[in-house]
C-alpha cells in the first residue's frame, strides 16, 4: 500500500482531478454521493468568487482556533455541555471536530477522531493525502466531512435565502452559528398595545370609537356640510375625513434627474419643496399649488464629497443650509427674487485656544451627514463622521461646542421642539440616541438616551411638541420614543459596560438583512416598534405626519424595496404606496452611450426620503431610480379621491426644471384605475 508522500502531486496544475479515489462508474452510490457534493462546492465558489472580500485560504495563514469561533453566542458553560455530550457521542476529546476542520482549512491537517489515534497525514488508513501542503484532501475525506453530523450542523446556516432587490452589489455576510434555536415570537407584538393606547389618547389625531362601523370619507364630507351634530362631533368629523386621505401609488408628475435623489422636503408652509442630488445641485420648487408644481431656483454646493448629504430650512423659510461630507456648510436664500450667491460656513473653524489637540495638532477635519438649524434660527447642529455633535453660532461665525459625543458616526440630529433651541437628539451608528441641553453642553455629557436598536440610526425626526422623536434603525425597524422615558446617564453608563450599545458592524450598503440575526434589545425603553420597510443601500429617512393635512395620525418611511411605508401608530400598516411600479420604464433606454447596461429590466428604485405636503393630500418620493439605480425622480402622489381636476395628467414625466422632453422620459404607464377604485372600496 502506499503511504502519504510518496508521490507529490503539483499543486499548480489546476486541471488534474486531485480526487483520485471515487469509483468512475455512474451508478455507483459513492459516485453520486460525490458528484452532490462537488456541484455545491462549485456553487459556494462562485458565491465566493462575487464576494469582493473573500480572500482564498493559504498555508501561511495565520489562524487561531478561538478566531474561528469568535462570533458565536454561546456562553462558557453551554461550550462545556457541548462538548460534554460530543465526547460522549463521538468518544473523542472535546473541540477535536473543529481541529480536524482547522487542519484541514490550513493544508496541514491534524486530524482526530476519524480514526482512533491522532495522525498528521493518513488521515484515512485506506486513502493516500496527495499534496497535503496545498491543502489537498481526498474525496473520500470530503465526503466523511460532508458526513459529518456536527459539520453538517455548521453547514445548514451558511446561505442566506432570500437576498434582496440589492444582493449582489456588495459581498454578503455569513450567518453566525447558532447553537439554539430562537424564539419565534421574540419581535414586537402587531397592533402594539402602547400604540394602541397613543391612537386612543387624542395625541396622534382623532379616534373612532364608533363600534357601529366606519363611515367613508363622502359620507363624512356629507354630515359636515350638512352642520349634523355639534362643533366638537363636526370636528371630530373632519380629523376622521383628514385622515382618510392618504396618497395613492398613482403619480401625478414624476420628476427625472440625471444623479440620485438623496433627500427632498416641503416647507413648513408648503409653498416650496427643495431637492438635494448628488450632482450637488439643491432646486428649489413653487409648490403654492401642490397640483402644479414650478421650478424657479437651482443652487449649487461647489466642495462636495460624494453627494449632498442633508440640507435644512430656517423657521422663517428664508434661507436654506445644505451640506456635503465636508466641514463646509453653504446657505442659500430661497426668495426666488434674491439671485444672490449662498455664503459658506466653516463649522471647522474654531479658535486656537479651544480646539482639542489630536497627534500635535488640530483634529482632523470631518464630514457632515446631518444638518439643522436651531429653533430661534440663530444656530447650527451638525452630526459628523467624527463621532461628534457641533454646534454653530451663525451670527458670530463660531463653534460653541464641538462634542465626541457618540462611538461612531452621528448620522442624525434634530431639536425636539420647533420654538426652542435648547433640547436636541442625536443618532448614531452605535445604536444610541442621546438628549442633550444646550444650557448644560459645556460639561460635554448627554442629559439622557435612548436604547433599543441593534444595529445604526439612519436618521430620527421630532414631531416638535418636545416629547414624541421618530427613528430608523439599520436592524430593518423604525422606534417611536417619550422623551419622559429617556434613560439617565449614569444608568447608559453602567449598561455601556455590558457590550448592549454597540452594532453587530453589519453593512447596510447592499447586504441583505437576516431576521434571524435579530434579537430585541434587553434594554429596549421604545414605546412601540415599527417593522416591515427595508432599510438597505442608504441612510433611509423616516417622518411624523403632519397635523394639518393628516390629524397627525401616522409616522412613514421610506424603503429600499421602492415603496413609501405609511403606518399606523399601533405598528400596523395604513398603506403602502408602490414608487417602482409608479416610475417603472419612464425613462428611454439609453441605446447610445450604455446598451449594454440600461433596460427595462434592470430598473430599480429607493426611496430614501419621503415629505407629506402640510395642507394638502400630497406626498413627494425622493428616490434613487431608473436603471441599476444610476438616476433619481421625486414623484408627486396626491390622494386620488380629491378629484383629478389639478391640472396634471396622472403619470407625467418632466425634466428637473419640470419641462417636457419627450426624448429621454415618457409617461407612467402604470393602471391608476385600479388603485383609483381600490380607494373607494372602503366607502
Amino acid at each position: 500500500m502506499a503511504q502519504p508522500g510518496d508521490e507529490e502531486r503539483d499543486s499548480s496544475n489546476s486541471g488534474s482531478d486531485v480526487f483520485h479515489d471515487v469509483p468512475d462508474d455512474p451508478t455507483d452510490p459513492l459516485y453520486l454521493e460525490f458528484a452532490a457534493a462537488r456541484r455545491q462546492l462549485a456553487e459556494d465558489e462562485d458565491e465566493d468568487d462575487d464576494d469582493p472580500d473573500y480572500r482564498p485560504h493559504r498555508i501561511d495563514d495565520d489562524i487561531e482556533e478561538e478566531d474561528e469561533f469568535e462570533d458565536e453566542d454561546v456562553d462558557e458553560n453551554d461550550d462545556n455541555e457541548d462538548d460534554e455530550e460530543l465526547q460522549e457521542e463521538n468518544d473523542e476529546p472535546p473541540g477535536d471536530f473543529a481541529l480536524n476542520v482547522l487542519g484541514l482549512l490550513r493544508g496541514t491537517p491534524t486530524l482526530q477522531g476519524f480514526d482512533s489515534a491522532p495522525t498528521t497525514a493518513n488521515c484515512f488508513p485506506e486513502n493516500r493525502v496527495e499534496g497535503a501542503d496545498a491543502g489537498i484532501i481526498t474525496r473520500a475525506q470530503l465526503l466523511a466531512l460532508l458526513r459529518n453530523a456536527d459539520f453538517a450542523d455548521l453547514d445548514d446556516d451558511d446561505d442566506d435565502d432570500d437576498p434582496g432587490q440589492f444582493w449582489g452589489l456588495w459581498g454578503g455576510r455569513r450567518r453566525r452559528v447558532r447553537p439554539y434555536p430562537k424564539d419565534p415570537n421574540r419581535f414586537p407584538k402587531v397592533p402594539s398595545e402602547e400604540g394602541e393606547k397613543l391612537m386612543q389618547s387624542g395625541r396622534f389625531g382623532a379616534h373612532n370609537d364608533d363600534r357601529r362601523g366606519r363611515k367613508g370619507i363622502f359620507l363624512r364630507a356629507l354630515d359636515k356640510e350638512l352642520g349634523l351634530g355639534g362643533a366638537s362631533s363636526r370636528k371630530k368629523a373632519h380629523d376622521l375625513m383628514v385622515q382618510d386621505m392618504i396618497p395613492s401609488t398613482r403619480a401625478d408628475t414624476i420628476i427625472h434627474y440625471e444623479d440620485p435623489v438623496y433627500s427632498g422636503q416641503f416647507s413648513d408652509d408648503g409653498n416650496f419643496f427643495f431637492s438635494c442630488c448628488q450632482d450637488f445641485k439643491v432646486r428649489m420648487y413653487d409648490t403654492s399649488n401642490p397640483y402644479n408644481w414650478k421650478h424657479y431656483k437651482t443652487a449649487i454646493y461647489p466642495w462636495g464629497a460624494w453627494t449632498l448629504t442633508d440640507a435644512s430650512l430656517s423657521p422663517d423659510n428664508k434661507w436654506l443650509a445644505y451640506t456635503s461630507i465636508s466641514t463646509l456648510v453653504s446657505i442659500a436664500p430661497t426668495d426666488p427674487n434674491d439671485t444672490g450667491d449662498p455664503y459658506t460656513l466653516d463649522l471647522d473653524a474654531r479658535d486656537d485656544a479651544n480646539a482639542p489637540m489630536r497627534w500635535g495638532r488640530h483634529r482632523p477635519n470631518f464630514g457632515i451627514f446631518s444638518i439643522r438649524f436651531s429653533g430661534d434660527g440663530r444656530e447650527l447642529v451638525a452630526g459628523t463622521n467624527s463621532h461628534a455633535i457641533v454646534v454653530y453660532d451663525i451670527e458670530s461665525r463660531r463653534v460653541l461646542h464641538h462634542i465626541d459625543g457618540h462611538l461612531d458616526d452621528v448620522n442624525a440630529v434634530c431639536f425636539a421642539d420647533k420654538l426652542s433651541p435648547n433640547i436636541l437628539y442625536s443618532g448614531s451608528d452605535d445604536t444610541t440616541i442621546k438628549v442633550w441641553d444646550r444650557r448644560s453642553m459645556g460639561d460635554r455629557r448627554e442629559a439622557g438616551a435612548f436604547l433599543g436598536h441593534v444595529e445604526g440610526l439612519t436618521y430620527i425626526d421630532s414631531k416638535g411638541d418636545g416629547r414624541y422623536i421618530l427613528s430608523n434603525g439599520k436592524d430593518q425597524s423604525m422606534k417611536l420614543w417619550d422623551i419622559r422615558m429617556a434613560m439617565s446617564t449614569d444608568r447608559l453608563r453602567e449598561i455601556s459596560g455590558t457590550h448592549h450599545t454597540h452594532g453587530s458592524g453589519f453593512d447596510y450598503r447592499g447586504n441583505h438583512y437576516d431576521e434571524d440575526d435579530w434579537d430585541p434589545h434587553p434594554h429596549d425603553n421604545s414605546l412601540v416598534t415599527f417593522r416591515g420597510h427595508k432599510v438597505l443601500r442608504t441612510l433611509i429617512r423616516c417622518h411624523f405626519s403632519p397635523p394639518n393635512s393628516t390629524d397627525s395620525r401616522y409616522v412613514f418611511t421610506g424603503s429600499s424595496d421602492g415603496n413609501v411605508h405609511v403606518y399606523n401608530m399601533d405598528a400596523t400598516i395604513a398603506k403602502v404606496i408602490d414608487v417602482r411600479s409608479a416610475t417603472k420604464g419612464t425613462r428611454r433606454i439609453d441605446r447610445t452611450n450604455r446598451p449594454w447596461l440600461d433596460s427595462h429590466s434592470s430598473w430599480g428604485t429607493c426611496v430614501r426620503d419621503v415629505s407629506w405636503h402640510p395642507t394638502a393630500p400630497v406626498i413627494v418620493a425622493s428616490a434613487m431610480n431608473g436603471n441599476h439605480l444610476s438616476h433619481g425622480t421625486c414623484s408627486i402622489h396626491s390622494y386620488t379621491g380629491a378629484g383629478e381636476d389639478g391640472g396634471v395628467r396622472p403619470g407625467r414625466s418632466v425634466s428637473e426644471v419640470i419641462e417636457r422632453d419627450e426624448n429621454r422620459f415618457v409617461d407612467s404607464d402604470f393602471d391608476f384605475r385600479n388603485t383609483f377604485s381600490e380607494d373607494y372600496s372602503e366607502d
